[in-house]
Formats: structure tokens, sequence, C-alpha cells
């Protein structure tokens, strides 16, 4: 299936209920759950342990090069913070669930100097008071805790949020594009020498920091082709 721009959809759910998450893979503590027909998630450890009370929840198909990646997000409570993880997977090229990776539990240094590679995008920075006092997105790139590009946060406080927000993410070879609601928010083309080489396909999970719920549905992924926008339209 193609939509109007020529990407071919590759993977479509619509996170509305358990029978949409099978198989998915949870890294962490949390309920999963549905109570407004799109996927709910909440962590379960107290705030108070810190890393170790967050998680990662990723998606079981593994991606090529040369997406976009779509889907849309509701803040639901605050404070916290939620990521992006895309093009993941292990430093010698294994799958991200190879058994010979070490085990992840979604403390974040297990991501960024674990045995993995990715790229991280958080997109609502709500933790420290230093972020809820300055709003902005953050790409890093992994291995390392390299800080590859950052823009303005459009998105309120919960208290204000008037959801849903279309999130849309683009990743192409070197280019990673972002907007949230068709506003570019950030651009950055790796040059594959300053953070190590471009990485290319691999896995996509959704990242929380406790104590923040959040909502999300429409998970859209498709193949880009040469001809397809951009975030940057």
């Amino acid at each position: 299936m193609d939509d109007e721009h020529g990407g071919e959809l590759i993977y479509g759910n619509p996170l509305a209920g358990p029978a949409d998450v099978a198989g998915w893979r949870l890294e962490g503590e949390a309920s999963i759950t549905f109570p407004n027909g799109r996927m709910r998630i909440e962590n379960l450890r107290d705030p108070g342990e810190g890393q170790s009370a967050n998680l990662v929840f990723w998606c079981p198909e593994d991606f090529p090069d040369g997406i976009e990646i779509t889907w849309d997000f509701w803040p639901v409570r605050e404070p916290g913070l939620c990521i992006l993880f895309f093009a993941a997977r292990g430093q010698g090229g294994e799958d991200l669930f190879s058994p010979r990776l070490a085990a992840r539990a979604g403390r974040y240094e297990q991501y960024h100097h674990g045995d993995i590679d990715a790229l991280h995008l958080s997109y609502f920075r709500r933790k420290a008071p230093s972020e809820r006092a300055f709003h902005t997105c953050n790409l890093r790139k992994s291995y390392g805790f390299h800080l590859a590009a950052q823009g303005a946060d459009p998105l309120p406080s919960v208290v204000d949020a008037d959801p849903p927000y279309a999130i849309h993410l683009v990743k192409r070879g070197p280019l990673v594009e972002f907007a949230i609601r068709d506003l570019p928010v950030l651009r950055w083309v790796d040059d594959g020498t300053s953070y190590g080489p471009v990485l290319g396909g691999g896995r996509i999970g959704f990242r929380q920091m406790a104590p923040l719920i959040g909502e999300y549905a429409n998970l859209r992924i498709r193949k880009l082709t040469a001809e397809a926008p951009s975030a940057q339209r």
C-alpha cells in the first residue's frame, strides 16, 4: 500500500487493544492498558528508585533504513520524559533481541553505554526542573551519549495539552528529521565520523521515565521512496 506521497506502508498498528501489542517486548516494569482505546503506558516502580523505575517497550519488527515513523501522542501525567529509540541493534550488528547481548531493564545507561547502537529522540522532557522550565527536543546517538541535535519543543504541559499530537520522524541514511503536527522541530545529517558510523535499520521502542503516563495510537512506518517528502515540508 502506498500513501499519497509514495511511501509504502510496511507496518501499521492502531495500538488500540492488548492484541495489538502481542509480541512487543517490555524492558522494565510497567502497566500497559487501553482505557481509551489507545495504548497507555504507566511505570509500576517508585520514581524514587531512579533509573530502575523506567522502561522501554519495543516493537517486535526489525525495520530497514529509509523510513518514516508516525504516531499520535497524548501526555496524561507529568513529570517524566518520553523517548523514541530507533535504528537500534547490537554494536556488532546483532539483532537487538539477540541473547548474546546483555540483558536490559530500562536503566538509561544500558542503552547509551551498553552493547547496542541506537538513535534516541526525547520529545516530551518534563522530568528535571530545568527541562520543565525550558522545553527542548533532543536527538542523541549511541554508543555514547552524544547530543546530535536539539530543537524547541512545541508541546505544552499536560494542563494545557490539546492532544492528540501527530509525531513525524524520518530516518534516511545520515538524515534525521522530526516534526510535530507538521511543525519542523529539528534536522540532523550525520557526518559518519564525529559520533561513529552512520546507523542503518533496526528496532524502534517507546521509553518513559517515571512517573509520567503517556498514551499512544496509530503507529505507522512507511518505507520512503526517492521522491517521498521529509518532515521538513
